[in-house]
């Protein structure tokens, strides 16, 4: 069974090319287009990995990641913080650490390398 990755971005062309290479490397995408319901489609589809941009209208990305670390039935669920922003290392020191950080514009090849690299671990 393929591994399922859920993508939560405001950025259409960034989901739509993730998803491509990410269906195209053998995995099992869905996304969402903000956080206001990653909480319930966490539940209910169980993903193997998350992957969510930092800045998004309502809910940020990396309050969401803070909230699922932090969360007893959540916080092995691998997190990938992806942004343009220059200080995103940052985010891996904080309380409810992301697991990865992706910086934007990504290359293909970092995607698929962090990918695999959290769903080996």
């Amino acid at each position: 069974m393929n591994k399922k990755i859920l993508i939560v971005d405001d950025n259409e062309l960034i989901v739509e090319v993730m998803s491509y290479i990410l269906i195209n490397s053998g995995y099992e995408v869905s996304s969402l287009p903000n956080g206001d319901h990653v909480f319930e489609e966490v539940k209910s589809t169980h993903p193997d990995l998350l992957i969510i941009d930092a800045i998004m209208p309502g809910m940020d990305g990396r309050d969401i990641c803070k909230i699922l670390k932090l969360n007893k039935a959540t916080k092995d669920l691998p997190v990938i913080i992806c942004s343009s922003e220059d200080n995103l290392d940052a985010a891996l020191t904080q309380d409810g650490a992301p697991n990865d950080v992706l910086h934007k514009p990504f290359d293909m090849n970092a995607l698929i390398n962090k990918v695999a690299m959290q769903l080996a671990a």
